[in-house]
């Protein structure tokens, strides 16, 4: 069954009960914005803004974004790109592309204006909406992407390229548009990246959709009295697959725009949520902030609160201890997935183990796995091999690289590409990653894009990217520089030099030391983790 048939249900059974609440703590101002149908300001909201849509809007909405599209020329298998911020009308949009039959492709909001453009040639995308964040970005390549063939822009101020999604959707039906959909059809583009730091294009097709939502409905008993709150991008699987819970049982769910402690625990106190997931470095701040007096819990409306989960990275379990600490009655959970396994649950601890913290957890439902040796043959328990997953929620291909899908998709297996080994009790843990990634505080960094920006400094010789451990982000780009002999160049040198990097791409720490390679030429990382992991070194935070 496609995932659509979630929203008619519940648009069917609960027209009048909210399902998308979005708060955004950044706007100072009462403001008019023509999509919504609902503009509250609740107690405890003086200075912030606050939007909500019901189930029955949430539909509609979908279904005149689907009629647009279809009355445009977009077609089944079609590809539809969406680059915007978290918002109300993110999740209307993605309804509104599956229900025409069409692709959504996501789009990482902080690529650049050249990352944008790739991933629009490489996945075909027709069509794009994006927000007011990427006019600038918009700007530089409009003309340079011939094949997307339609831009609607999701804001106020429209620039003149494009056409206003907002005032053209008003004039579309809401009702569903006859588009026949299988599960075997495909539904969705998302983007990811191999050691090179070139993204790929994912594609997923309508069972791995409702998949993934089963398995977050299950993992976390979601019922239709919950309230998730979602913090995390939606143009990532993890933050969408987990907000799939709240669509299977028609519940409530709010977007919120900020991560500082007081935001988050303002809303799930205002909004009485009952699930929430957070990065590590979020909870880390949250626990800081009690202890340090900053935010008094007694001050807020928390026992509502079931479920705290994470995911994305590393969990430590010193992390886990503190939170259990001051919040006993709270479940905890982890999650373990991949963009090619459409997200976090293919292996999940559960919340009846949180004896085991530390463990990523067992196959998540519907889910198998193995760890096997180079020669894809099953380790002993207690021995390191490759992860490798199995289920209905895995990747149909790399779209287009037909190479890079053989290489980790064997017999319907996903070689994950991430080292484990499994206890007696049969709860896996991570070890290791064969891939370079460095995910620092849930976002994928890539260091040979980190080390090719570098290398257009003057002064470097030559450099290299490892990851180094943070209590904090879970992991920091550490760049080992090697100056050219003879010339002076200073830390705040090369911190200046990368302000022309996303700030997430900024190396958190610059060593000045010798790049050691092979004789084949190839940098020989692991002799720099294991000088540079094992001591102590202060993370230097780059200020904007």
């Amino acid at each position: 069954m496609p995932i659509i048939n979630y929203l008619k249900k519940n648009a069917e059974k609960y027209p009048n009960q909210t399902a998308l609440v979005e708060i955004n703590p950044e706007v100072r101002e009462i403001r008019r914005v023509t999509w919504k149908e609902y503009e509250l300001i609740e107690p405890g909201y003086s200075q912030e803004y606050r939007r909500e849509i019901t189930w029955g809007v949430f539909e509609e909405k979908a279904n005149r974004c689907a009629n647009l599209l279809i009355s445009r020329g977009v077609k089944k298998g079609d590809k539809v790109g969406i680059l915007m911020m978290n918002c109300l009308e993110w999740l209307p949009i993605y309804f509104g592309i599956l229900k025409a039959g069409a692709l959504a492709v996501p789009i990482n909001f902080r690529f650049t204006s050249d990352e944008i453009k790739y991933c629009l040639d490489l996945a075909d995308v027709d069509a794009l909406f994006f927000g007011p964040e990427f006019v600038g970005r918009m700007e530089e390549i409009y003309d340079s992407i011939p094949n997307v063939k339609i831009l609607f822009y999701v804001g106020d101020g429209c620039p003149s390229f494009t056409e206003n999604y907002l005032h053209l959707a008003t004039n579309f039906s809401s009702i569903a548009p006859d588009i026949e959909l299988t599960d075997k059809d495909d539904a969705a583009i998302y983007f990811s990246s191999g050691t090179t730091g070139f993204p790929k294009a994912i594609l997923h097709n309508h069972e791995s959709l409702m998949h993934a939502a089963i398995v977050e409905q299950k993992h976390h008993e979601q019922t239709h009295e919950d309230v998730f709150l979602c913090i995390p991008p939606l143009y990532h699987t993890g933050a969408k697959m987990h907000w799939f819970g709240s669509l299977v049982s028609g519940s409530r769910a709010v977007l919120l725009k900020g991560v500082k402690p007081k935001t988050i625990m303002e809303a799930v106190s205002n909004e009485k949520c009952s699930i929430v997931w957070l990065l590590v470095p979020w909870a880390q701040d949250i626990l800081d902030a009690i202890d340090s007096g900053e935010i008094d819990i007694s001050g807020y409306s928390l026992s509502q609160w079931r479920l705290m989960h994470i995911g994305a990275q590393p969990v430590p379990p010193s992390l886990i201890k503190r939170w259990r600490a001051i919040f006993p009655n709270h479940a905890y959970d982890t999650n373990y997935g991949l963009s090619e396994s459409i997200g976090p649950g293919s292996v999940h601890l559960g919340v009846e183990n949180i004896h085991k913290v530390g463990a990523i957890g067992k196959a998540g439902y519907g889910w198998e796995t193995k760890i096997i040796n180079s020669n894809g043959e099953e380790v002993q328990k207690g021995d390191v091999g490759e992860l490798a997953l199995k289920g209905p929620g895995v990747m149909t291909c790399y779209y287009k690289d037909e190479k890079a899908t053989s290489e980790v998709l064997k017999d319907g297996w996903l070689y994950t590409g991430d080292m484990a080994m499994e206890d007696e009790e049969g709860f896996i843990y991570l070890v290791d990653r064969k891939k370079d990634v460095i995910i620092s505080g849930g976002e994928n960094l890539y260091p040979v894009q980190i080390e090719d920006f570098l290398r257009a400094h003057d002064a470097i010789n030559d450099v290299a990217v490892i990851g180094l451990p943070d209590s904090r982000l879970g992991e920091i780009a550490a760049a080992i520089i090697q100056i050219k002999e003879g010339i002076n160049c200073t830390e705040e040198d090369i911190n200046t030099f990368c302000k022309k990097l996303p700030r997430y791409k900024r190396p958190h720490k610059i060593i000045f030391a010798d790049v050691p390679r092979n004789a084949t030429g190839k940098i020989e990382k692991p002799k720099l983790r294991e000088k540079y992991c094992g001591e102590s070194l202060v993370a230097t935070q780059i200020k904007s």
